[in-house]
């Protein structure tokens, strides 16, 4: 039986991050390693009642096909914008600071849209085309995945 030697420390950090995050996976590999530390949440069961006013129509709920459907659509757009990585995605600089780009912008190719931070470190995500920039489609502080959209440019 061969031993596998792995940094305990790295797997704290990654599980830190875990946390922080409210990701449920993330994996890194470095060299001839690569370690993964994954989490299942279990939501307790939750009863809510909520009163109905029989005098008002209710409102129509969203369609879930319709939101799926604007959600592949920007998947598949040929200027969709994805994050090369997991990690919390931030819009500016730093906090109070103006985005680096926002919707209805002109952007050139290499111009920094946003930065994700991962495992300490914060990437520059740089438009791949120059257009204008559609939709920005996650916020300031919200933790991302791999592949996911993060903006569309036109």
């Amino acid at each position: 039986m061969s031993r596998i030697d792995f940094d305990p420390e790295a797997v704290r950090q990654l599980a830190t991050i875990l946390a922080e995050t409210g990701l449920t996976e993330i994996e890194i590999e470095s060299g001839d390693g690569r370690i993964r530390v994954a989490r299942q949440l279990q939501a307790a069961p939750v009863s809510v009642q909520v009163p109905v006013a029989p005098s008002l129509p209710a409102a129509p709920a969203p369609s879930v096909l319709a939101v799926a459907a604007v959600a592949t659509d920007d998947a598949d757009h040929p200027g969709a914008v994805t994050s090369p990585m997991v990690g919390v995605v931030y819009l500016s600089p730093e906090p109070g600071a103006p985005n680096y780009a926002t919707p209805g912008q002109a952007v050139a190719a290499g111009q920094t849209l946003l930065l994700i931070e991962a495992m300490k470190t914060f990437n520059q995500i740089k438009a791949p085309r120059a257009g204008t920039l559609a939709r920005i489609l996650v916020a300031s502080g919200q933790p991302v995945e791999y592949g996911e959209v993060l903006a569309v440019i036109e």
